[in-house]
């Protein structure tokens, strides 16, 4: 019995009478993926030994050689020295075997009063912490660039759509600074999951806490973390955090493909706003002509994977029982990934963006379709004392006699125009013009040039 039992090479291993059977082996482990996690575990590990050096559950030369231990491990794993097993199942359990092979029965002391429950819990928390961080500087960055295209593009005029059809002349400058107010709300929502995610679950154990004397104040000062959790059932068990980066990452990459949906319109023949620089594009195996825009489309492509890992750990949560189950280790690879495809998008656009050509001819020329001013000759008629409906009914008239005689608004004559209405005289071709629409939107959030430097310049004070 006892042989059989040694044999079973598990850390866990004491009353189970046969090996566990390999397809359950490679099923159940997830060192494959959770080995990321080395350096949140290390560091976890080295707080929980210090806290029990100072609860006297570990002498002064335990907690040393504990520590000396976990750091040569670390090392090993960076220098790719470190042999993982997957019979060992996770990351935990080969740094905790390596610990003990390394340093003798004392490492086998590390574990005392914590449980792999709140160890993981805890090392996703520091390891998603870091994560947060990373991303949030990548959004920053993002939004620098953005920024500096803008300053580039005040004054550039295009035409703003509604329905994908044009509505009324804007600047460049402006549209970016829609997309600049989209990236400043998703990074406020990382620092507000942040404040979420740094709790620390450690001490919880397995569910209910632990009969030793630990110092959870302690250890979650050394971890950086702002308070130890307050229920240890939830602590183990919560992993709405993960859920919580996956929707504000998921918000992320949709904005991003909003972005990316415009950038691939703008770089067609059809539109020809922007130009992209080679680096960023492929070709066609069959067409010589062809510069495709790949990297927006696939970070278009992408948005898809991370929506479908926010549902998949939604619904991986949904009919779980109090407390930890197993069901939890599939929370790893949705959430890995969605982390690893959101830094790379960000990327991927950081350095994108600063890249982008403005073709600000073919944009003024396409704001002139349309009849983009059609809005202010109303406001116009407007400001003269006419009802809007009344106004609004006039312009309608005035745009299909435009149509019918293939005209724009600003090749009319006047008397063309007063045709239509007496209360129009000759100071109405000031608000027909592109430039004087754009500058007459002249207050906060308006299109106005000198609008758009300002809201640039308070943007510029908010990121740095």
């Amino acid at each position: 019995m006892s042989e059989e039992k040694t044999n079973t090479s598990k850390l866990w291993g004491g009353r189970f009478a046969e090996a566990t059977d390999a397809f359950v082996q490679r099923f159940t482990a997830s060192v494959e993926f959770d080995k990321r996690l080395y350096k949140a575990d290390i560091e976890g590990s080295v707080a929980h030994a210090t806290m029990l050096e100072k609860a006297g559950i570990l002498s002064s030369v335990e907690k040393t050689q504990i520590i000396s231990g976990l750091h040569e491990i670390q090392n090993d794993i960076e220098s790719g020295a470190f042999s993982w097993s997957i019979e060992l199942e996770d990351v935990h359990m080969n740094i905790e075997a390596a610990l003990t092979a390394k340093i003798g029965d004392t490492g086998k002391k590390l574990h005392t009063g914590r449980s792999r429950n709140d160890q993981v819990a805890t090392d996703i928390r520091l390891y998603v912490r870091e994560e947060i961080d990373h991303i949030s500087l990548l959004v920053r960055a993002l939004q620098d660039g953005i920024l500096n295209l803008a300053e580039q593009n005040t004054d550039t005029i295009m035409p703003g759509f509604t329905h994908l059809q044009t509505a009324q002349p804007i600047t460049f400058g402006h549209h970016l600074m829609a997309w600049f107010e989209m990236l400043q709300r998703d990074f406020e929502r990382l620092q507000d999951c942040r404040k979420r995610v740094n709790i620390s679950p450690l001490g919880s154990a397995a569910l209910a806490g632990t009969t030793y004397p630990i110092d959870r104040e302690l250890t979650a000062s050394l971890l950086n973390f702002d308070r130890p959790s307050d229920n240890s059932l939830d602590s183990v068990s919560d992993r709405d955090f993960a859920i919580e980066l996956s929707a504000a990452a998921s918000l992320i990459m949709m904005h991003l493909s909003r972005f990316s949906e415009e950038i691939v319109l703008w770089t067609s023949s059809q539109f020809n706003f922007v130009d992209l620089p080679d680096r960023f594009c492929t070709g066609s195996s069959i067409m010589p002509q062809k510069k495709n825009p790949d990297v927006p489309e696939l970070i278009r492509g992408k948005s898809g994977r991370v929506f479908g890992h926010l549902v998949s750990l939604l619904t991986l949560m949904k009919s779980q029982p109090l407390a930890y189950n197993k069901d939890n280790q599939e929370d790893k690879e949705p959430l890995f990934d969605t982390l690893d495809t959101l830094k790379d998008s960000l990327t991927a656009y950081a350095n994108m963006v600063p890249a982008i050509k403005a073709n600000r001819e073919n944009m003024q020329l396409a704001a002139t379709q349309g009849f983009a001013t059609a809005t202010d000759l109303a406001d116009y008629l407007v400001k003269k004392g006419m009802p809007f409906r009344d106004a609004h009914e006039i312009v309608g008239k005035t745009v299909a006699y435009c149509i019918e005689h293939n005209k724009g608004l600003n090749q009319l004559e006047l008397e063309e125009l007063q045709s239509f209405s007496d209360s129009i005289s000759n100071d109405v071709f000031d608000v027909l013009t592109l430039e004087g629409s754009v500058s007459s939107r002249n207050h906060i959030g308006g299109t106005a040039p000198s609008q758009v430097k300002a809201a640039i310049a308070n943007a510029r004070a908010l990121i740095t």
